[in-house]
């Protein structure tokens, strides 16, 4: 939240365990849904995060528009889109480019809708 924050993003906490996101982000009028991840799980230079809730149920569609991913030991942060991870259990994430979520290493700018970084 406080990454968000400083980036000048609105953010908000849902009030108790009633909503299906963690967050809240507002920029320009546009809000956004965001589900936060960590993970400090790794091998061979990848991490896992598992993606989906505490009782292994995938995130229904509509619910939530991003995923926000924090690899703890490398302090680095992947903002992916709920369309390009809602079909898996987990995430592969290894922080170099060409990697095939390397585009969502830091990518603030999608929670500001901005198209460029």
């Amino acid at each position: 939240m406080a990454r968000a924050a400083a980036r000048g993003l609105s953010v908000t906490r849902p009030h108790g365990d009633s909503a299906s996101y963690d967050v809240g982000i507002e920029h320009n009028g546009r809000y956004l849904r965001v589900q936060v991840k960590s993970t400090s799980f790794q091998r061979n230079g990848s991490y896992t995060c598992n993606i989906i809730s505490k009782t292994g149920v995938h995130y229904l569609p509509g619910k939530l528009d991003v995923f926000a991913v924090y690899l703890v030991p490398i302090d680095l942060w992947y903002i992916i889109p709920y369309a390009v991870a809602a079909n898996n259990k987990s995430l592969n994430l290894t922080p170099y480019d060409g990697h095939k979520f390397a585009q969502y290493i830091e990518a603030w700018h999608l929670l500001r809708g901005d198209e460029g970084r």
